[in-house]
């Protein structure tokens, strides 16, 4: 079963309160799941152009702002204020939606939705490298809690999922 993302935006105040906090553990959180995809599900060799860039991803209402560059050892954190390359922003609503697979990015690109600053030719390399891989659909609903308990209760049912 799939879950339909209902359409919201984040309350202001925690934009405010996002701003304010490190942004350093949600970049290593997103770098961690980027290196983990490197050679299993994102294939090295189309991002041999984005070595040395410099990218930022802006979560508007959660006023986040991951910094991070890719290099041939893969994705790390960038700590000063230059200019990144590219810039992509949206709302979480927006970001939760392209991992879903729910919406596209040239929909949400042409609606004003997603938003690209800087190079635009590595903004395209960007996506046409992210449409290429076959990644799983992420579906929210296996985040709701009394789902995370079945698969829980689950795994500690069979004798080799036990902890």
């Amino acid at each position: 079963m799939t879950l339909k993302l209902p359409d919201f935006t984040l309350p202001a105040p925690l934009a405010s309160l996002g701003a304010r906090l490190p942004q350093l553990p949600p970049s290593l959180a997103l770098i961690t799941a980027l290196n983990l995809a490197l050679g299993r599900m994102i294939p090295r060799a189309p991002l041999e152009p984005l070595i040395g860039k410099r990218f930022a991803i802006r979560v508007l209402d959660a006023g986040l702002c991951l910094r991070f560059a890719y290099s041939s050892r893969g994705f790390r954190p960038i700590f000063d204020a230059a200019q990144p390359d590219l810039t992509i922003s949206a709302k979480s609503r927006d970001f939760i939606a392209l991992l879903a697979r729910e919406e596209d990015p040239d929909t949400l690109f042409f609606s004003r939705r997603l938003l690209m600053e800087g190079d635009t030719d590595l903004g395209l390399l960007v996506k046409n490298t992210l449409d290429g891989i076959e990644m799983p659909r992420f579906d929210p609903a296996k985040l709701a809690p009394a789902e995370i308990l079945r698969r829980l209760r689950e795994r500690l049912a069979t004798p080799s999922g036990g902890i």
